[in-house]
């Protein structure tokens, strides 16, 4: 699924976000996380602007000089009303800003429903990951603002907000992974 355009998002994602980390068990550049969102959304049938903005779901709240202007500009209006329907303020406490996505899901495009289950499926891919690895799981779970249970719990409303919203292969692998994800934490 070669396109200019992906091209340019790949290129872009990698230069906003350099220098970034994920929170995991080691240093992974914070790219790696807006590629696999942009691979799990091309493997299940996603237009070529759904995948740019997987590619750029986060430059917006998380890169400087990045605004839903400047991606509608260089990408498209509709790449931007994607990537905005997924920004949050991140002037906005955790607890606000999580229980806002939740809320929020119900009021997205069918696109940026299907961006968002794809961030929440390798979020919480990588999270079972590091507790499958980590010999002591409050060391992975220290990492996480809202601790283990608030995690579990919010990620938990988020996914089932998400799979009554989007009935695809894409939410029915979110839903296996977040059980995965409970059974693994204990």
């Amino acid at each position: 699924m070669f396109s200019a355009g992906v091209e340019r998002a790949i290129h872009v994602s990698i230069a906003a976000h350099a220098g970034q980390t994920r929170k995991g068990a080691v240093d992974t550049p914070y790219v790696v996380h807006p590629i696999h969102v942009a691979l799990l959304l091309a493997r299940h049938g996603a237009d070529e602007e759904t995948v740019q903005a997987g590619l750029l779901h986060d430059v917006v709240e998380d890169c400087a000089g990045w605004s839903v202007a400047r991606v509608a500009e260089e990408f498209s209006p509709r790449v931007a009303a994607i990537v905005g329907d997924l920004t949050e303020d991140k002037s906005k406490s955790w607890e606000e800003r999580k229980r806002w996505a939740v809320e929020h899901v119900a009021h997205m495009s069918p696109e940026a429903a299907a961006v968002k289950a794809a961030d929440k499926l390798h979020n919480l891919s990588s999270l079972l990951a590091d507790l499958r690895a980590a010999p002591d799981h409050a060391q992975v779970w220290s990492k996480f603002k809202g601790g283990r249970e608030r995690t579990l719990q919010m990620s938990g409303e988020l996914v089932d907000a998400l799979c009554a919203r989007l009935d695809s292969p894409l939410t029915r692998e979110l839903r296996a992974t977040m059980q995965a994800l409970r059974t693994a934490a204990g």
